[in-house]
C-alpha cells in the first residue's frame, strides 16, 4: 500500500463509532431499516417503475440479507441507508442512502426510491435534502453524487430541485434491462446548497 500525503478528508470511525441515527427534516424522517422492513423492501423492488431504475427484485430471504448488508455498511463506513417515513409514522415510503462512501475522500453516492403511494409528493426531495443536511454537516462529508438514467426525468428534477449540479453524462455506464443507459451525473458541494 502506498502512503497517503493528506490526511483522511474524514476520520474513520467518524460513522460507526456511533449507532445509525434518526434523522427528521420538515416533511420526512430517516430510521435505520429493521426486519420488520421486510415486506416493503419486496414489494418496493416488486414495483415497475423500481425495478426499472434500479435493476433490482427481492424475495423476502434476499430482502433480509438486504437488511443486514446495510447494517454491516454502516459498520464498515462503506454505506449507509434509511427507511423514509412521514413525521408522525414509522411506516417506510421509500428509501435514501448513501452507496459508495469513502471517508477518505470524503465522498458518497446517493441513491434513494419512493413507494408508488407516496410519489408527486415531494417525499423523495426531502429525503435526499435531509440526508445530504446530515451527510455535510455531521459527518463532514466534502461531496456527494447523483447518478441516473438521462431517460428517468423525475431523478433528473429530484437532483436539480436538491442542489445537486449536473456535471455530465457517463455514456453507456449502467446497463438496464432494455440495454446501455447513459446516466447524468449531477453533485453537490458541502456549502454550496
Amino acid at each position: 500500500m502506498v502512503p497517503a500525503l493528506v490526511e483522511p478528508s474524514v476520520p474513520a470511525g467518524a460513522i460507526s463509532a456511533r449507532p445509525q441515527p434518526h434523522l427528521t427534516g420538515p416533511t420526512v424522517a430517516l430510521r435505520p431499516w429493521t426486519d420488520q422492513d421486510v415486506p416493503v423492501l419486496v414489494a418496493a423492488y416488486g414495483d415497475p417503475d423500481i425495478q426499472r431504475w434500479h435493476c433490482r427484485s427481492l424475495d423476502p430471504d434476499e430482502a433480509v440479507t438486504v437488511v443486514r448488508r446495510w447494517v454491516e455498511a454502516w459498520r464498515s463506513e462503506t454505506g449507509a441507508s434509511w427507511a423514509v417515513t412521514g413525521r408522525e409514522s414509522a411506516d417506510a415510503v421509500g428509501r435514501v442512502g448513501l452507496r459508495a462512501l469513502s471517508l477518505e475522500d470524503g465522498v458518497a453516492e446517493v441513491a434513494y426510491w419512493v413507494l408508488p403511494a407516496a410519489r408527486g409528493r415531494g417525499v423523495a426531495r426531502a429525503a435526499v435534502d435531509t440526508l445530504a443536511g446530515w451527510a455535510f454537516d455531521d459527518v463532514g462529508l466534502q461531496r456527494l453524487e447523483l447518478r441516473h438514467s438521462t431517460q428517468n426525468a423525475r431523478s433528473c428534477r429530484v437532483a436539480t430541485a436538491t442542489g445537486f449540479t449536473a456535471e455530465g453524462t457517463l455514456r453507456a455506464s449502467a446497463l438496464h434491462s432494455d440495454g446501455w443507459h447513459d446516466m447524468h451525473l449531477h453533485a453537490r458541494l458541502r456549502g454550496h446548497a
